[in-house]
């Protein structure tokens, strides 16, 4: 790939992590009206005829049965988890210490990759994962400011979602991509649907709207991130998330007048430049046989959207059956790189 082929890729991340950081915005606005399990239901309700229309050149044979059925249902489970605990996180942390939580997600993977996936993590990586724990934990700074829920609400969304990507990297070969998208999200749907009758609140047509919104936001961020991930490497385009911290300070300054103190920063500065480590060495040759970082497709998932990862992965698995029926050349989903 040429160097104008990685800025296209960079750019196109660029964009999709801006959008992805309006669409937290919107969560956290909701958020404060709302209770997160309600905005969750009406975006996931939302989504679905998107998540269709994707789904609709979906030619493999099939069913909806899942191949592992209890790695699915873990999976789907974490999604959940991972939804509920991340939209409660930013409806009551500032942005950015949100970010700089989430931002651990590498460490983690990189941790859970081990006994789910066999992987083997050098000292080095070692390290970086230690380096970064310490980052989070200057955020966090325990003993010096009072931890709440939100705190222990983006460290649970952090590790739920690390699991998930580990376990789409375990299971994702053998089972088919709608299968790994419809079961986490009719299991969001289901449950917060269930907690409905609890903490519904009726929404004015313009908050309603807004989960529309939401779902718009994620399908348009996934699909930047699929034409990043045609132009440029992962290693390219992986740390291109790290600008959500950009977005996170200007977007929390104008819309909730929050600043970023000494320790998020530090803290985050920490975190990344562990995270980068992390990917750098994945990128390298002989290094990592998964590559569960560069393979997680940098996006938590929140249950309302599929992964980024099973969109590429269903789009190369079309490619290559795709000797009878070619892929259009302007499908969104065609040519789609790395493996799920």
């Amino acid at each position: 790939m040429t160097k104008s082929h990685h800025l296209r890729g960079a750019l196109f991340s660029l964009a999709a992590f801006g959008i992805y950081a309006t669409h937290d915005v919107i969560v956290k606005f909701l958020g404060g009206h709302y209770s997160s399990f309600q905005v969750i239901f009406f975006s996931c309700l939302m989504s679905f005829p998107l998540v269709t229309f994707l789904l609709m050149g979906d030619k493999t044979d099939g069913n909806l049965i899942p191949k592992h059925p209890w790695w699915t249902a873990v999976r789907s489970i974490s999604a959940v988890v991972n939804g509920g605990a991340g939209f409660y996180a930013f409806s009551q942390l500032p942005l950015a210490q949100c970010y700089a939580i989430f931002f651990a997600m590498p460490l983690l993977i990189t941790l859970l990759a081990i006994p789910i996936l066999g992987e083997k993590v050098g000292l080095r990586r070692g390290i970086a994962v230690g380096v970064g724990l310490i980052g989070v934990i200057i955020v966090l700074r325990p003993g010096s400011a009072d931890l709440a829920l939100g705190h222990a609400a983006a460290l649970l969304a952090a590790l739920s979602g690390s699991l998930t990507s580990v376990l789409v990297r375990k299971i994702g070969q053998d089972e088919r991509s709608v299968v790994l998208m419809l079961y986490p999200m009719v299991l969001t749907f289901l449950v917060m649907g269930l907690t409905l009758p609890f903490v519904y609140v009726p929404m004015e047509a313009r908050d309603l709207g807004l989960t529309a919104v939401l779902a718009m936001f994620g399908m348009c961020g996934g699909l930047l991130i699929i034409r990043a991930y045609r132009a440029a490497p992962a290693i390219i385009v992986a740390p291109m998330q790290y600008s959500q911290i950009v977005w996170a300070a200007i977007y929390g300054y104008l819309f909730f007048n929050e600043t970023v103190d000494s320790y998020t920063l530090v803290g985050t500065a920490v975190i990344i430049a562990s995270g980068m480590y992390i990917v750098l060495r994945e990128g390298t040759p002989s290094v990592s046989e998964n590559t569960p970082v560069l393979q997680s497709r940098t996006r938590m998932e929140s249950g309302t959207f599929p992964r980024i990862s099973l969109l590429l992965g269903r789009s190369k698995k079309q490619g290559k059956a795709g000797g009878k029926r070619p892929q259009k050349r302007g499908s969104p989903l065609a040519k789609g790189e790395g493996s799920v």
